[in-house]
């Protein structure tokens, strides 16, 4: 029997700390020296691609439990819709030959605000471009990834989510006009999983959807708004240099003024549960706490001390609040290639 060729990609989640919403072009070229800063949780994305026998395509998603099937790529390319979109319009793109299973899963819960999505598209799209014998750099993948998922979501996207999947570790993404730079933080990830709790609220977000607020009433030219986002900028700057001389005392401190900031951008960054989550939260040691991503649901992050570590995770756990148990994800963006009989 013929062995049939297959590639597997995974790509981590991220928590983001702070300048969020200004990697979102054109938005940081208006803040000179705008810096988002993230670390990746391996919390993890995969894609497998699996050649089949004759031209038939099937499109699966495990987690969602959503899949498509199309006798043909033409056949692909003339349907409405798809089930599985994001997997849709990438196979699109790279325009694989043959017949094939194009497998994916996610470990994030939906709409939790840690890039499940564009930690997803990164993994597809490094599994098609390899599948497809495209010899794709890193930045090259991420670009791929970022407008396929605009014209998915139909609103602007930012560029930091697909950093961590790319590289793992704890990123500094830099946002200047000669273009967007990635930096290692050098910080240890025993000192971020002792002092980091996340959580996750049950309630799912639509990123696109707050993201696109803020962004309009930014272009728009809201004074509060852009001076929002100065201070966010600084913020960001200052967690930068926080997280690279280990100061804990000031990442906690910059982390509770970024989300103050934050709650005055859009109507529904908050809501009641992750209030009374960051209030218990506080009440048992947290420093500080911010959503993940655009708010509105989804993931929040607490800040605490280490000896404060297990009050905080039985106190959110308790106020209502699934506890994700992370570690840093040492590598990011990864890529097998095998076969199988």
């Amino acid at each position: 029997m013929a062995k049939r060729v297959s590639v597997t990609a995974h790509a981590p989640c991220r928590v983001d700390l702070a300048g969020g919403t200004l990697d979102i072009w054109p938005l940081y070229l208006f803040h000179p020296g705008a810096v988002t800063v993230n670390f990746a949780v391996n919390i993890l994305t995969r894609c497998r691609i699996t050649a089949l026998r004759g031209t038939e395509i099937r499109l699966k998603s495990i987690d969602t439990r959503r899949q498509d099937r199309f006798t043909s790529f033409e056949a692909l390319c003339s349907a409405r819709q798809a089930k599985h979109a994001l997997a849709a319009n990438l196979v699109r793109f790279f325009a694989p030959e043959g017949g094939f299973l194009l497998e994916t899963n996610s470990e994030s819960p939906a709409g939790a605000g840690i890039s499940g999505s564009s930690a997803l598209m990164i993994a597809t799209t490094a599994a098609l471009a390899a599948y497809t014998g495209r010899q794709l750099g890193r930045e090259e993948v991420r670009v791929i990834a970022q407008n396929v998922e605009a014209q998915l979501i139909k609103v602007p996207t930012g560029c930091q989510d697909y950093y961590p999947a790319l590289y793992g570790n704890v990123s500094a993404i830099h946002l200047e006009p000669d273009g967007i730079h990635h930096e290692r933080i050098r910080v240890p990830a025993e000192d971020i999983e002792a002092r980091f709790v996340l959580a996750y609220t049950g309630a799912p977000r639509q990123s696109g959807i707050n993201n696109w607020e803020v962004f309009k009433a930014h272009i728009d030219g809201d004074t509060q708004v852009f001076r929002n986002f100065d201070d966010i900028a600084r913020i960001a700057q200052a967690m930068h240099d926080a997280l690279v001389t280990a100061n804990w005392q000031g990442v906690g401190r910059l982390l509770r003024e970024e989300w103050e900031l934050r709650r005055t951008n859009a109507p529904g960054i908050s809501t009641p549960l992750i209030d009374k989550l960051i209030r218990e939260a506080q009440r048992n040691g947290a420093r500080a706490a911010k959503v993940c991503g655009a708010g509105g649901g989804g993931c929040v992050v607490f800040f605490c001390d280490p000896d404060a570590h297990a009050r905080v995770t039985r106190a959110v756990r308790s106020a209502g609040g699934k506890i994700l148990a992370f570690q840093v994800a040492r590598d990011g963006l990864t890529l097998t290639r095998g076969a199988e009989r």
